[in-house]
């Protein structure tokens, strides 16, 4: 996780200020399709594996540890999303990450979590104190 500051933005905004609110149910739909394809392990597992640079199979296999079989579902679903592209190498694919505004994302849901737990850590912290005075 990076040392960056997170700019929380301000909670008293209408929702008229989301762009979001104004995009269609059908655009939404795809919004949610995209953050599924992200939604597991293996896949993002395997999209790490691409931040260096693009990859075949057999080195996808070596960084993740995952299985081949695997690999090859999982890379399938990322080409059809759209999150990594392929290219053919005399009798090798390569796959690498089509936009990498993917890590950039990625960082910053890794600061939310970091600021949620740091928060939640927080509130343990004073319950503890309320259960064992000093």
């Amino acid at each position: 996780m990076s040392g960056k500051t997170v700019k929380k933005k301000s909670t008293t905004s209408s929702t008229a200020d989301c762009e979001i609110v104004q995009l269609s149910p059908t655009a939404l739909g795809l919004m949610a399709d995209f953050f599924k394809v992200l939604s597991e392990v293996s896949r993002l597992q395997i999209v790490c594996s691409l931040k260096s640079g693009s990859k075949n199979v057999t080195e996808i296999i070596k960084t993740t540890g995952l299985g081949q079989a695997n690999v090859s579902k999982h890379l399938k679903m990322l080409s059809q999303a759209g999150v990594v592209s392929r290219r053919q190498e005399g009798v090798s694919v390569y796959y690498q990450i089509v936009n990498p505004f993917i890590f950039e994302l990625c960082e910053l849901v890794c600061d939310a979590l970091s600021i949620q737990i740091e928060q939640q850590n927080k509130q343990l912290e004073e319950l503890g104190a309320i259960r064992h005075p000093r």
